[in-house]
This record gives structure tokens, sequence and C-alpha cells, in this order.
């Protein structure tokens, strides 16, 4: 079925659809183009279908990525959008809890003192007397307000790259309908879930404080302060909503109008940092302040109160959101030194005195390589040739058995990757250690498996015009996301201890990168799907009074859905 699968979705030469019993059926109109296959639950894969036939024709009807609306993809990197924030055990909390403490009038956007506090200048159009929306370092606030408001257990579930259209998409196809077209909406977990009458939604700004700062990677300086764009968002431009029609919508890709301003859109290290360390910081920075200084970050300061901390990642566990739960560095791309913070192991910001490390590492980049020389130009000098994120004496040193804190579940050939990693975190818990997870595909710098819309490991064919495969032994050897989350909440939840833990489906911005709706639903869907072990564990083990847990992304893309319901059926 799985050849047969293959080879019929993406060969068109008459109008056939699989039917649920495997016979054809005939299917009228243009969306006779493409063959159509069936999904395990017996329906057709349409996001499947639409992406190939967007990528081979170059134009789509369901929606475009970019500003131009007569070609499919014209834009692959990141947006200002403002972004949606899903609140869980927040309602009627303490001040810096209750998430209206920074919504619309008390939004820091009103002030121009806040945002000069936030930015270190104010920048055009931005200060703004009705403003509605939050500031992605507001989260931090929330996350030290809940800690220090007696909270036990925080959870930060970062969707790297999903806006408020992506999660559109997901809930489309989820609901085999269009149910919603502004608003929370629903037609995910996350969405629909309402933790007891505590949750709340919103939106915030994400915008960076620079573009174009220059670092010394050796050195871990920056050698221009400031950048070449400043960061600012102007809603007349933007839009006042995360499903707003941008009325200037180059501005949102710093390719605005004359008359609008240039303000910059954040990288993914920028925009973590602001959540976890409270800063508006250079693109590229990770939990360093605009001139390069380190900045504690949540999980340094909950720890230091006796707070376990963990961070779970689909994509390679320093890549830079998991990376900004803990690290410091000048740059973001300086992987190995990130991955030696996160396991307390001296590092280029850390020679002597390493920082304590997290209790959690799990996530990606086995089997991802590369030569000396090609290191070095991202990492600098102390680039140690192999593995491009973790190097074999780093992971000997963290391992238990040669002395280190780290029980290491890695993947193995022949080995189911969630037995293995349950089975490490079992032993981690019984013995009172710390767990170090490393898996993932290195023929695809080291993430995991992509799951598309219909559930499958089959992804579609991107911008790139490839399509990543799978082999049985890579889904057989690694474990989902949700898996993960659940091997991180047997080690950290083993005796009741307050802990912090952050979870990155960070599959959907490579998805959204590639301008690939198939993978970016499956990967919302892979996300919402480690939300639920979270939110159950919460019920069984906790409860929303000592519990929260924070959803959202840390930026857009420039997904546009012009016709959405063309995602779960042909035209009418």
């Amino acid at each position: 079925m799985r050849c047969l699968r293959t080879f019929s979705k993406w060969l068109s030469a008459f109008s056939m659809v699989l039917a649920p019993t495997g016979l054809p059926v005939a299917m009228a109109g243009d969306d006779a183009k493409v063959t159509a296959v069936v999904t395990p639950t017996g329906g057709v894969d349409w996001p499947g279908i639409r992406q190939h036939m967007a990528i081979t024709e170059g134009f789509a009807e369901f929606g475009f990525w970019g500003t131009d609306r007569s070609a499919y993809s014209n834009w692959t990197s990141h947006s200002n959008r403002l972004i949606p924030v899903y609140t869980f055990g927040t309602t009627g909390g303490a001040e810096g809890v209750d998430l209206n403490s920074y919504m619309g009038a008390k939004s820091p956007y009103r002030s121009e003192q806040a945002v000069l506090k936030m930015y270190g200048y104010v920048p055009d159009k931005t200060v703004r007397a009705d403003a509605d929306w939050m500031d992605q370092t507001n989260l931090f606030d929330l996350q030290q307000a809940a800690a220090n408001a007696g909270k036990k257990y925080i959870f930060l579930v970062i969707f790297d790259g999903m806006d408020w259209q992506t999660t559109q998409a997901a809930a489309v196809w989820n609901r085999k309908s269009v149910t919603y077209t502004e608003g929370r909406g629903d037609g995910t977990f996350f969405q629909t879930y309402d933790a007891g009458g505590t949750s709340q939604f919103g939106y915030m700004v994400t915008s960076p404080h620079n573009e174009g700062t220059d670092v010394d990677v050796d050195a871990q300086t920056v050698k221009n302060p400031g950048g070449k764009m400043r960061g600012g968002y102007d809603p007349d431009v933007a839009g006042r909503f995360p499903w707003s029609t941008a009325p200037d919508p180059g501005y949102l890709i710093s390719k605005g109008l004359e008359t609008s301003p240039k303000h910059a859109y954040t990288d993914s290290s920028s925009s973590a940092s602001s959540m976890t360390a409270g800063i508006k910081t250079f693109n590229g920075g990770v939990n360093v302040d605009a001139t390069g200084v380190p900045v504690a970050t949540i999980a340094h300061l909950v720890q230091e109160k006796g707070w376990r901390v963990g961070a779970v990642s689909s994509v390679p566990i320093s890549h830079a959101t998991p990376a900004a739960s803990y690290a410091h560095n000048v740059q973001r791309d300086d992987y190995q030194d990130l991955t030696r913070d996160m396991l307390g192991l001296p590092s280029i910001q850390h020679p002597t005195q390493p920082l304590a490390g997290l209790d959690v590492v799990i996530g990606g980049g086995y089997g991802h390589k590369l030569k000396q020389a090609d290191g070095v130009k991202a990492q600098g000098q102390n680039f140690v040739e192999g593995n491009v994120y973790l190097t074999e004496a780093d992971l000997s040193k963290a391992d238990v058995k040669n002395g280190g804190k780290y029980v290491t579940a890695v993947r193995t050939s022949g080995q189911p990757g969630r037995e293995t990693l349950l089975a490490a975190a079992k032993t981690a818990a019984e013995n009172n250690q710390r767990i170090l997870g490393f898996y993932g595909n290195g023929a695809y710098n080291g993430h995991l498996p992509f799951q598309t819309a219909d559930g499958h490991y089959d992804p579609a064919l991107g911008k790139s015009g490839k399509a990543e495969t799978y082999s049985k032994a890579d889904l057989r050897e690694n474990p989902v996301l949700s898996d993960m989350t659940e091997a991180a909440l047997v080690v950290l939840a083993r005796d009741g201890q307050p802990f912090w833990l952050m979870v990155e489906s960070g599959d959907v911005d490579w998805a959204n990168h590639d301008n690939n709706v198939d993978n970016s639903i499956g990967a919302v869907n892979s996300g919402d799907a480690a939300i639920r072990v979270i939110t159950s564990w919460v019920e069984k083990n906790s409860n929303w009074n000592e519990s929260l847990l924070i959803v959202t992304a840390d930026h857009g893309h420039m997904l546009n859905l012009t016709k959405p319901e063309l995602l779960v059926g042909p035209r009418k």
C-alpha cells in the first residue's frame, strides 16, 4: 500500500481517486489533474494534492506564500505578523499571571516609556494609544509572575513559525470545513481545550531589537551594536489582528511602500530569547542583549530556586528555540557550544564556570555531520569535526557511565525510538538523574521525520522541488514529539518537585520555509499531540491552580489562505 500510495499520489495522467474500497472513482472538473489517495481515516489527501499541484503549476487557488498572488511561492522567510497566544491556568490569576495584565488598556505599546524600555529606543509609529496587543517579552514576565505567585509547573510550548494562518490551515483540514475566519478558532486541541475555564487568548508583537548585527563568534562580541534595521510594529500597515490582511503586505517582510516604516522581522533566536529571557535582542543572538551581554533566562531563575528544567524539540537540540531555553551565545549557529551550555559543560561563553545544565535535553541532531573547514565557518575555531550539534567527546562527558550527569538515549539501529527513550527516562527517574535524548535523521539535518496532514510520513514537494523520503528504520528508530514530551515528564515530575519545560514543534517552521502546506499541517498536529500529553499530565497529577501552560509561536511566515475550503475538497 505504501508503494502504491507514493506512486499514485504524484503521477497524474488522468482523474482517479482511490476510494476506501481501493477501487478507482472518476472525478470531474479541473481537480481531476492529479491522482488522489486515501488517508488513514478513509478520506482523500487534499492537502498533499493541493501542495503538489501548487509546486508543479506555480499557482494555487487555495492560497500563496508571500505578497504576489500570481505565484504560489514568492517568500520563504519570516514575517512581522502579530502572533496568537493561548494560555491555560491564567484566568483570574494574580497580576502578571492573568493575560489581561498585558492586553488592552495594559498593553505596553500604549506607553512610550514601556516601549523605550523594551527596545532601548522608540520605533517609528509603534506607540499607539489604542494598542491591544502584548509583546513577546511579556511571556517572560508571565512565567516569572506565575513562579512568584506559587505555580509549581510551567510549560512553554512553541510552534516555531506557526502564525494564525498556519493554524487555520490545520484547523480547516482537521474539521473538514472552514469554521472560523477570526479570533481563537477551533480545529486543534489547543484551540478548543479550556483547562477548566482558565484558558485565555491574546496576540503579541514579535519584532526584534534589530536585524544586521555582526558578531565575532570566537571572541563572543558584537561588532556593530544596533545593527542595520531596527524593530517595531505599525498596525496601520501591518494590521491590528493576527488574522488581518495587511494594508501593506510588503511591510511585514521589511519590503513595504516608501510611506511605510522599515521594521525588521524577527528570527527564531531573537524571538525565543524574548520569551525566555525577557529581552529584545538582535537576530542571531541567543539570550544576550543587543550589546552581546548574557542575560539569565526563566529556566536559570527558577533553577536557582530548586526547580528542575528541561527542553524538548522535534528539530536539533541546539537549534535556536531549544537553545534559547538556557544557552548564551552571540551566534545562533554555534551549535556545539550551545549544546555545551545546555548540558552544563565548558563552552565558549562559560569556559571556566559552566552553567548548571538542564535536567532534560531531548531532541534531534543525530547523524548530521560536517568536516572541520565547513563547521568553522559558522561555529568558530573550536568546532570539532563530526556531528554538528553534539560532539562525541561531549556526549561521552555527559553520560553517567563516564561520570557525567545524564542517562543517554541515542538513536540505535534496530531499536524502537519510543521504547529506548522511555526506558532511559525511567532509569533516570529511578536513579534521580538527568536525561539526554539524541535522535533524528542525518540525511535531513537531523530533524525527526515530518508527519504530513494525513498522518503519514511521506512529505509532498516543497519550494525546493524535492520531497523527503524516510526508511522504515527512520520511522521505527525515532520517537515522535509527544513521546519526547512524555519522557521529559517522567524525569521532571518524578517526585513532585517544581519544574519548567519548553516543548518546541520545530518542524512547522521547516515546513513553512519550504512553502509546504502539507508538511505544515502535519507539524501542527504533531505538536498538538504533545500538548495533549501535557494537559493529561496536569489533569492526572496537578491542577490549573498550580500549573501554567503557554502555547504560542515565535514568529509568522507569509501563508495567505484565499480559499481555505479547497484544502478539504474539490471545487464546487
